[in-house]
């Protein structure tokens, strides 16, 4: 028997469209129908992805088909998924933090390169300005906070908030303190896979009471790994700080630094890179500038890659013994070191400012593959 395509368009004329108060034919489902002597071919489109309802869609084809036009015909059904996509607001997901503001990650590529010494810093000095701040010590396999701000022999202390059992984190400068170097000795590593290291992240996030938070700066460990997905997994970031040397090898880790927090899958807004150890000033030459790793490389960077420049730090021998001694250079007054300070971190509150204002909320990341996210290219 030779099939009419007339005949055919009839019969799926009495198949509905779910949700849609029209059938088939008339809600434009049906794309094409190529007939064949006995055979027949329809091209449907459509809007629900499930399998069920692909299923669902041939099967009631197949039988209208066979009792309205001929029951020994050969269909063939082509079922494309076109699934509207929602515009659905870009508001905080996941676990937010009440009274926390803003959320800074201060990242880098490569260790070494200063950057949890320039997250200390930056903490102090927006304590000096009068934000409240605190630290997440997130780099479980380096913990360094507790040495930076002096308070390596304290530990946190519960306290009972409505009800719960709260950590309070420890407090030096004005800046409140959680790192996992509160819980380990002095002489032991912390050898976990993964997944203790989420955990253990989570109960310093969650299960303390760091109260009214103006920032919370996280320490992250070099890199891009698991660590850095847990955090963003956990926390709607507000932004992230790159930190890098001048040198090639380092920019070479920043770039990939702020390649991970423009993943599309990741989304997390760059607040811009800092240039730690710019240049070297002698003591007694302090006019002098030695551009021991490279000249402006991070600058460059910055610029090549589109992302504000947030300032310079010199290498400088008393930047790092502040930091052994446990009380950061920030903290000294009325030198070029606090100056440089307080202009990268008046810089890095502006990008905070200027990236709430034009910008809506970030969201906490939903990793769907045991991957984490795919390599892609920027």
């Amino acid at each position: 028997m030779k099939l009419n395509k007339q005949d055919i368009l009839k019969a799926l004329e009495s198949i509905s469209a779910p949700g849609e108060g029209q059938n088939m034919v008339e809600s434009g489902a049906i794309t094409n129908i190529v007939t064949f002597a006995d055979e027949v071919v329809v091209d449907i489109t459509i809007t629900n992805p499930s399998l069920q309802a692909k299923k669902k869609t041939e099967v009631e084809i197949m039988k209208a088909i066979h009792d309205l036009v001929y029951e020994k015909a050969k269909i063939k059904v082509n079922v494309k998924v076109d699934a509207p996509t929602q515009s659905a607001p870009n508001v905080i997901k996941g676990k937010s933090i009440p009274g926390i503001q803003n959320i800074v990650a201060v990242a880098s590529g490569k260790g070494g390169v200063g950057k949890s010494t320039v997250t200390a810093n930056i903490a102090v000095t927006l304590s000096k300005m009068g934000f409240k701040v605190g630290i997440l010590d997130a780099d479980i396999y380096g913990p360094s906070m507790p040495i930076m701000f002096d308070v390596e022999l304290e530990r946190p202390v519960a306290v009972n908030i409505d009800g719960k059992s709260k950590m309070k984190p420890v407090e030096n400068y004005g800046v409140k303190i959680l790192s996992i170097g509160f819980f380990t000795k002095p002489d032991q590593a912390v050898v976990w896979r993964g997944p203790m290291a989420a955990k253990a992240l989570n109960q310093m996030i969650f299960d303390a009471a760091w109260g009214e938070l103006d920032f919370m700066l996280i320490d992250l460990p070099p890199g891009t790994g698991d660590i850095h997905l847990s955090i963003m997994q956990s926390l709607p970031i507000t932004g992230a700080v790159v930190v890098s040397t001048p040198q090639n090898v380092a920019l070479a880790d920043a770039k990939k630094g702020v390649a991970m927090f423009q993943q599309d899958s990741i989304n997390v807004p760059v607040l811009g890179i800092i240039e730690n150890m710019a240049y070297f000033t002698p003591e007694e030459l302090p006019e002098n500038k030695y551009y021991i790793f490279g000249k402006e490389g991070a600058k460059h960077l910055a610029e090549d890659l589109n992302v504000p420049f947030l300032g310079q730090l010199p290498l400088v021998q008393s930047i790092r013994e502040a930091g052994d001694v446990g009380r950061p250079a920030a903290l000294q007054t009325a030198t070029p070191l606090e100056q440089a300070f307080e202009k990268i971190t008046q810089n890095v509150v502006q990008e905070v400012v200027r990236r709430n204002d034009d910008l809506p909320p970030t969201e906490a990341i939903k990793i769907t593959t045991m991957a984490g996210c795919s390599a892609v290219k920027k």
